[in-house]
């Protein structure tokens, strides 16, 4: 098992924040994440009606938002509640949040960025590795 793996199913509290370098439509990312999700809880069989409706939720959360440059997204995992909140912020107005309480669409979306081969970005991977070996000297 890989380190991001085992780091991602770990009952630790996680925060990630992503900010956004290229404009996009709230909608684009919201659609993009909810696919994402999706095809990872069909792949394992556990793609029911509850997991249905917590995506929609998240995907129309995102639904009305317009991601500006340095706009900010927010993902806080509970540990060992297995929630998620969810935040957005963008330049002059106030952060926006949903809380996510379905345990395998929390798990999902937090293998999405830390899920390491299969996660959105190497930048996320070598950020993590260099602030942990600073942590650990």
């Amino acid at each position: 098992m890989s380190f991001f793996m085992r780091l991602s199913s770990r009952p630790l509290e996680k925060v990630l924040k992503v900010v956004v370098i290229k404009e996009i439509k709230g909608s684009q990312y919201g659609v993009q994440l909810q696919n994402s999700v999706r095809d990872r809880l069909v792949e394992v069989d556990r793609y029911e009606e509850e997991e249905e409706e917590e995506l929609d939720k998240l995907t129309d959360f995102f639904q009305s938002k317009y991601m500006k440059k340095d706009s900010v997204i927010t993902f806080s995992f509970h540990g060992s509640t297995k929630t998620a909140k969810i935040g957005f912020t963008t330049e002059g107005k106030e952060e926006s949040h949903i809380k996510i309480e379905n345990p395998n669409v929390v798990e999902m979306v937090q293998k999405w960025y830390l899920g390491g081969e299969r996660a959105i970005s190497p930048t996320t991977i070598t950020s993590l590795t260099e602030t942990f070996a600073g942590m650990l000297q």
